[in-house]
């Protein structure tokens, strides 16, 4: 309790120490508000609640930590990654999510579960459980007599989000499969009627959103660590985020992304290192709460 307290104190006498905080959290988050986006479009056009989206981004990092060691350079890893697990994601949809789309919660969630577990198998058992990381050679930015210092590395990750992101956006809004996206998400069976092939586009979805967290996980293995079985914690965090924000608000996403990852940095300064991982799950359960809580009072209202 001491530390906690000293820690407290630390950021109240030293307001650059939150500056640094945030910076870092808004880092991370953006990364984060990647991989959420990518199932938010699942769960708006599919209904589909996928519990291995974070096993989608630690295999797209696996797959970038091994084309490294390969010879090719991380940055380049990022759209290899990014088409690889456009692939992948096409395949599970094949094998696994199409057969789900129509039948009800538990049993979308139930193949979910069992995809990820499968991943997070087959990634143990080709690159083992220890933890892995990609060390880019670029200098450190400092700050504020060097208080703060931003490493280049996780800027320059945190562009390639910023402009795969907008990239999605752009597509989404001026192309003929973005429209029939958006159209899908909006009613199916609308969509077929007007001749949209709904299957298509939900194949396409699917492979979109595994492709996003492929690229997602390329930049997060050159500025973090990644492992087999660290995927429920960016599923978790993805859920918080997409609850948080809404479906089809991109801006609440990008905004509960980048907040989630300054809340964790925050926690993790104040009551250590440890309990980072724990405050994406209290966060989870507080908007759970905030939400039920929201649908009862429009039920009130409605009677």
């Amino acid at each position: 309790m001491d530390q906690i307290i000293s820690n407290i104190g630390l950021l109240l006498e030293f307001p650059i120490v939150n500056l640094k905080i945030i910076i870092d959290g808004v880092m991370i988050g953006a990364l984060f508000a990647l991989a959420a986006y990518g199932l938010a479009l699942v769960w708006g056009v599919m209904n589909v609640k996928n519990l291995a989206q974070g096993d989608f981004v630690i295999a797209g990092g696996y797959i970038s930590w091994w084309l490294a060691h390969q010879g090719l350079h991380p940055l380049l890893g990022v759209p290899v990654s990014f088409v690889i697990m456009w692939g992948i994601g096409w395949v599970c949809y094949k094998l696994v999510i199409s057969r789900v789309i129509e039948r009800d919660l538990f049993t979308s969630l139930l193949a979910t579960f069992g995809l990820a577990i499968m991943m997070a198998q087959i990634m143990n058992l080709l690159f083992g459980s220890d933890t892995q990381s990609l060390k880019l050679d670029y200098e450190t930015l400092y700050f504020a007599d060097g208080l703060i210092d931003v490493p280049i590395a996780k800027l320059i990750g945190v562009i390639m989000a910023a402009a795969l992101a907008a990239a999605v956006i752009i597509f989404m809004k001026s192309s003929r499969m973005g429209q029939a996206i958006r159209a899908t998400a909006q009613d199916a069976r609308a969509a077929r009627v007007l001749g949209i092939d709904t299957e298509k586009v939900y194949a396409f979805t699917f492979s979109l959103n595994s492709a996003i967290c492929g690229a997602a996980g390329a930049i997060i293995v050159m500025v973090w660590v990644i492992q087999p079985f660290y995927g429920i914690t960016y599923s978790i965090r993805a859920f918080v985020i997409v609850t948080a924000a809404g479906l089809g608000n991109l801006p609440g996403v990008i905004a509960a992304g980048l907040g989630i990852g300054a809340a964790e940095q925050y926690g993790s300064h104040i009551f250590g290192i440890g309990y980072q991982q724990a405050i994406a799950v209290v966060l989870l359960l507080v908007v759970l709460v905030y939400r039920l809580a929201q649908q009862r009072r429009v039920r009130q209202v409605l009677k």
